[in-house]
C-alpha cells in the first residue's frame, strides 16, 4: 500500500491497574480506520513505548496489526539507544504478522554524531526486509539527524522515508528539495503539517488524530489534492487543539481530551502523570468551545469540509 496522508501516532490505553487495555486498543484502531485515517503508528512517543516491557511492546503492535487486518499500513515503533538491541528488536518486530514496517528514532541519551546515527540506522535497516521509516525527534533524543545524513540513508533500499519532528522548517525544506521522489517526508508535528505539505511532504504523523481522526485526515487529504482553502479552514478550526496537546508533556493532554470526549481514559505510566487541574480546565473549555459531543466527534463536519 502507498504510504501517504495522515497517520496516527496511537496512544496506548491503560486500565486503572496500569495494564494494557487490549479491548480499548482494538476499539481505537477500528474507530481510526472507520474515520478515514491513512496509516497507524503504535508504540511511538505518544504510545508511551518507553514505559512498556518488551512483551507489552510486541503485544500492542501485534494487536494493532491484527485489528487493522491489512486495511491500512501499520508501522510499529522500534527504538533503542544501543544499536545491537535495536537490531534485535527490529528482527522480532519484522516477524509480526500483518505489520507493514518499522519506525525508528534517533538513539537517545548517547548523543551520537552524524556518522554514528548513519551507522545505527543502516544496521537496523539492513537487519530486516520490511520498510523502515526514520524518526528525527531531537527534542526528545538530544540527537538531530541532519539532511545530508538522511539523504545518505535514503540510498538504502528499504529506508522509505522519515517522520521529521525537528520543527525546523529550514532543515525540512533542505531535505525535501534534495530527497529522491521515492523518499517520503512526513511532518511529525500537527502544527507545521501544512507548511511541510506545501513544500512537498507526503503527509503527517499526527497526535491530534487520536481525537479528531476524520478532521485531520480531511485536512491532509485536501492539502495533497491542492485544495488549500479546505486545508486552511480545517487547520484554523483545530489549530489551538493541536497546540493544546503539548500544553504539558505528551501524551498526557491528548489522553485527557480523549477522556473528555468519551474515547478513552487518561491513565498514564510513571514518570508520566495526568495533566494538572489548571491544564484540565483549559482543555475542557477548549473542548466545549469546539462543540465535541461525548463519543461523537465532528465526523460529519469534516466530511462536509472535504466535499
Amino acid at each position: 500500500m502507498e504510504l501517504m496522508g495522515c497517520g496516527t501516532a496511537l496512544v496506548t490505553p491503560f486500565r486503572s491497574d496500569l495494564s494494557v487495555d487490549e479491548g480499548a486498543l482494538r476499539s481505537l484502531v477500528e474507530w481510526q480506520i472507520a474515520s478515514g485515517i491513512g496509516f497507524l503508528v503504535p508504540c511511538g512517543t505518544t504510545g508511551e513505548a518507553a514505559t512498556l516491557s518488551e512483551a507489552e511492546w510486541l503485544r500492542v503492535i501485534e494487536i494493532v496489526a491484527e485489528t487493522a487486518a491489512g486495511r491500512v499500513p501499520v508501522f510499529g515503533g522500534c527504538t533503542s539507544n544501543a544499536t545491537l538491541d535495536a537490531v534485535a528488536k527490529a528482527r522480532k518486530l519484522a516477524r509480526v504478522k500483518g505489520l507493514t514496517g518499522i519506525l525508528t528514532a534517533n538513539p537517545y541519551y548517547n548523543k551520537p554524531g552524524q556518522e554514528g546515527q548513519y551507522q545505527h540506522f543502516r544496521a537496523i535497516a539492513e537487519s530486516v526486509d520490511v520498510p523502515v521509516l526514520l524518526y528525527n525527534i531531537p527534542g526528545r533524543t538530544a540527537a538531530n539527524l541532519e539532511p545530508a545524513t538522511a539523504l545518505r540513508l535514503a540510498e538504502i533500499p528499504n529506508i522509505i522515508g522519515i517522520k521529521e519532528s525537528s520543527g525546523n522548517i529550514t532543515q525540512i525544506t533542505e531535505l525535501l528539495t534534495q530527497a529522491p521522489r521515492s523518499f517520503r517526508v512526513f511532518a511529525g508535528d500537527d502544527s507545521i503539517a501544512l507548511p511541510v505539505l506545501a513544500l512537498g511532504g507526503a503527509g503527517l504523523v499526527s497526535v491530534a488524530s487520536n481525537v479528531i481522526p476524520a478532521e485531520m485526515s480531511a485536512m491532509i487529504r485536501a492539502a495533497l489534492d491542492g485544495d488549500w482553502a479546505t486545508a486552511r479552514s480545517v487547520n484554523a478550526r483545530y489549530f489551538r487543539l493541536m497546540l493544546a496537546h503539548f500544553w504539558e508533556a505528551s501524551p498526557a493532554p491528548v489522553k485527557a481530551v480523549m477522556k473528555m470526549i468519551g474515547r478513552g481514559d487518561d491513565v498514564l505510566r510513571l514518570p508520566m502523570v495526568p495533566v494538572s487541574d489548571a491544564t484540565r480546565k483549559k482543555l475542557e473549555a477548549l473542548v466545549n468551545e469546539l462543540g465535541f459531543a461525548q463519543g461523537a466527534e465532528t465526523l460529519a463536519g469534516a466530511n462536509r469540509l472535504a466535499s
